[in-house]
């Protein structure tokens, strides 16, 4: 998984790039608040799904 810098770093691109492929991530969904990066993951693992292994594997994948 990318670092929590580079990941607010390119964070509205990312977050871009989720919703295209996701189109049923709302903007509440991807709100990111600096610490709660946790948080985030465990909302988008419950949304799509997917395991946390798998969560890291689509990020890092963008």
């Amino acid at each position: 998984m990318k670092n929590t810098t580079e990941l607010l770093g390119n964070w509205k691109e990312l977050k871009g790039k989720l919703k295209q492929k996701y189109a049923m991530l709302t903007d509440d969904d991807m709100l990111l608040v600096e610490g709660k990066q946790e948080e985030l993951m465990g909302r988008l693992q419950s949304k799509l799904g997917k395991s946390k292994e798998e969560m890291h594997e689509i990020i890092n994948s963008l």
